[in-house]
């Protein structure tokens, strides 16, 4: 998502005019002039008047700088990301308490500031102004030249600063800059306005109704209905060098697709899935950017099945099942505290001199079953591998909810769930065992796109255990013969070097990882798995579905179902924007060398000389670790001095034996120079547990480093 360009142009407002032709309106003289002494107080109305204008007009300008430094970036974001509100589950009281708070509390704060100084004296409180002037204009240039040069961290901090204290000069010598801000105070009105009525998320606000027309039953049985939607998962992220899904890394998967038809040239329609999750709930590709929600699409697989179905619908950031049709028991993080939380963390990185992905997006992370409060009702997996019982304590609270639905019933259901697994934020290894790690982690660059990729498939690894709790629920059940179920996902994602993402850069350069997504469907009572690779894009999953759920639809799909004659034509459309198709080429894609590990990784190491020095943050973690708690100090990165060149290699073992060997790579702008995953829980014990970290020579020998 991009980022705002800085600032709208001022709108036009009243402006209060000067007290007089020889003073500015806030009785503040020119520099070059001593500012008076204060006059003994004027008694009544007229006494009184000039300086509550002279308040007034400085709170008009405080206004407008506020309302270009904070409101606007934080508004225009905030604006074109409804499925922020909607993860949030924030109503329409909530969204508007937090637009008064964008844009009262900070003008508040400085203006408080400000008037503070007036006690003071009247010089006191001009020259507090002009600093407070300054400093907003100093910040709004960082803003401006993020996006306008090429400049980043202390140069643009300096630069910066030299605007703010260029434009509070002018703005005490010359009354035109303040006349200029006063007109601009109107801004923040303009922002709001903008927000509430002509943003994608004005629909989140005012919604249009529910509408929405229920499919009608045709002949045939209903069967139950399970979908099951993962997020940001590339189908060559599941195969093996062969084609097929690797069984060895990940073996529900395996299973799954044993059971199943897998349509292996299946492709999403977009990289986001504000817009991919309704193309593919409602049969239609998208047209136009509107925010994911019932008043927007009424037409959908929830209202289709709505009028024979119960709906059992788990959502994350869509909210296309109307509140009147869905059972929805779990929800995320919500309330205004984290609202205003997460929006704290936008504006830190609106404003900072440095490139930051600002995307609300980041904010999208599954609380576990632990964290909302949910008692384990299922037993721990009989799997030796499986260590800790980290799969419960570490379980998505979406995901809990949506297993403990899965029960026979009187009437179909339609048990759905969009959960957002592999997506990042990474915090998962393979066994269930969760880590931290620092949140502006790159995810482009050298070193930094295979560090990503690594953890994407160490998250991908815990996805392929949900999906065997899935289908070992389904058995225990009952449920599984006689189901329809779906496992799919909206849309890949690229972690090819100069084009990690999924846009159109990331579509041009690496198609399959983008476009590409696991597609798989078990008719009831099937039993053997078969391989289809008819040209499947996401919008025939919506007609697929009715027609095995025997619901003729009453409305007009660009999709075609899985009983029909396949698509004649081979090519394939992907929108980056709605209503703006871009053609790719069709046919399976060919599935990718997987990540080699380096021949280190494994091996013990001894006593080795020492090679150097190392800064290793969060050291103090593997001092006492506690394995039942589900949580494993494997995420691990630092510093080096600059002596040392980047592509060297570094090997980071733990408790004796190596578990990732990764480059040195230039500083990023947290001040690392390298950062590793180790993925194998099995390497570490309950209590304290030794870090080494060795620098690789190039015959292969290391060398120990001391650590800080």
């Amino acid at each position: 998502m991009a980022e705002p360009a800085g600032g709208l142009p001022p709108g036009p407002a009243a402006h209060t005019a000067p007290a007089a032709p020889t003073a500015r309106a806030d009785d503040t003289a020119p520099a070059d002039h001593t500012a008076p002494a204060d006059p003994p107080p004027a008694s009544g109305r007229a006494g009184r008047a000039p300086g509550r204008r002279a308040e007034l007009g400085r709170l008009a300008e405080v206004a407008a700088l506020v309302g270009l430094v904070v409101t606007q970036p934080l508004l225009d974001v905030l604006g074109r990301s409804p499925d922020f509100f909607l993860f949030h589950r924030a109503d329409r009281r909530e969204i508007l308490l937090l637009v008064a708070l964008v844009v009262l509390v900070p003008t508040a704060a400085v203006a408080l500031l400000g008037a503070l100084s007036r006690l003071a004296g009247r010089a006191a409180r001009s020259v507090t102004h002009t600093l407070l002037v300054g400093l907003l204009l100093a910040a709004l240039a960082v803003q401006v030249g993020r996006h306008g040069t090429p400049l980043r961290g202390v140069p643009l901090l300096l630069v910066a600063a030299v605007a703010g204290a260029a434009g509070a000069v002018a703005h005490r010598r010359w009354r035109a800059p303040g006349r200029v801000l006063r007109l601009a105070a109107a801004g923040p009105l303009l922002f709001v306005g903008l927000f509430l009525f002509a943003s994608p998320t004005s629909t989140v606000v005012l919604p249009r109704g529910e509408g929405g027309a229920a499919g009608a039953a045709g002949p045939g049985n209903h069967p139950p209905v399970v979908v099951l939607v993962l997020d940001e998962l590339p189908l060559v992220s599941l195969l093996g060098p062969d084609g097929r899904v690797d069984a060895t890394r990940y073996p529900h998967f395996a299973e799954l697709a044993a059971g199943s038809t897998w349509y292996r040239n299946a492709t999403g329609v977009a990289g986001w899935t504000p817009y991919a999750l309704p193309a593919m709930l409602t049969g239609r590709y998208p047209q136009r950017a509107a925010a994911p929600h019932y008043s927007q699409y009424p037409d959908n697989l929830f209202t289709a099945l709505g009028g024979l179905y119960d709906i059992r619908a788990e959502e994350s950031i869509t909210r296309l099942c109307p509140p009147s049709r869905c059972e929805s028991p779990v929800t995320p993080e919500q309330g205004m505290g984290v609202l205003v939380r997460e929006t704290g963390g936008l504006l830190r990185r609106l404003a900072g001199p440095v490139d930051s992905r600002v995307d609300p997006e980041d904010s999208y992370r599954e609380r576990t079953r632990a964290e909302a409060g949910i008692d384990d009702a299922e037993p721990v997996p009989a799997d030796p591998k499986f260590r800790w019982d980290s799969l419960n304590a570490n379980q998505p609270a979406r995901f809990t909810s949506f297993l403990a639905g899965l029960r026979p019933a009187s009437r179909p259901t339609l048990h759905f769930l969009h959960l957002l697994m592999p997506h990042s934020p990474w915090a998962y290894l393979p066994s269930g065992s969760r880590y931290d790690a620092p949140e502006d982690l790159p995810n482009d660059g050298d070193g930094w796109v295979e560090l990503a990729h690594r953890r994407h498939l160490a998250q991908l690894g815990y996805t392929d255990r949900l999906i065997g709790e899935t289908l070992r629920t389904l058995r225990e059940r009952g449920l599984y013969d006689e189901a329809l179920l779906v496992v799919t996902a909206d849309h890949g994602v690229s972690f090819t070097k100069g084009a990690q993402g999924r846009g159109m850069d990331a579509l041009r350069a690496a198609p399959d990882e983008v476009a590409w997504v696991p597609m798989f469907v078990k008719t009831p009572g099937q039993r053997a798995g078969r391989v289809d690779d008819r040209n499947w894009q996401h919008v025939d999953l919506l007609p697929t579905i009715a027609d095995e759920a025997a619901i003729r639809l009453p409305w007009r799909v660009d999709g075609r179902s899985a009983r029909e004659a396949p698509r004649a034509e081979t090519g394939k459309v992907f929108y980056d924007r709605p209503g703006e198709p871009t053609p790719i080429p069709g046919g399976v894609p060919t599935p990718p060398a997987p990540p080699a590990p380096h021949p280190l990784v494994g091996t013990a190491v001894g006593d080795r000389p020492n090679g150097g020095t190392a800064r290793v943050a969060g050291l103090s973690g593997f001092r006492a670790v506690d394995p039942d708690t589900g949580r494993l100090p494997a995420a691990v990165w630092g510093d080096v001095p600059d002596e040392v060149p980047s592509g060297t290699l570094l090997a980071v073992a733990v408790n004796g034996r190596v578990g990732a060997v990764v480059p040195v790579v230039p500083r990023d702008a947290g001040g690392r120079r390298f950062a590793a995953l180790v993925a194998d829980d099995r390497l570490f014990h309950a209590g304290a547990n030794r870090l080494d970290v060795y620098r690789v020579a190039a015959d292969g020998t290391l060398r120990r480093l001391d650590l800080s």
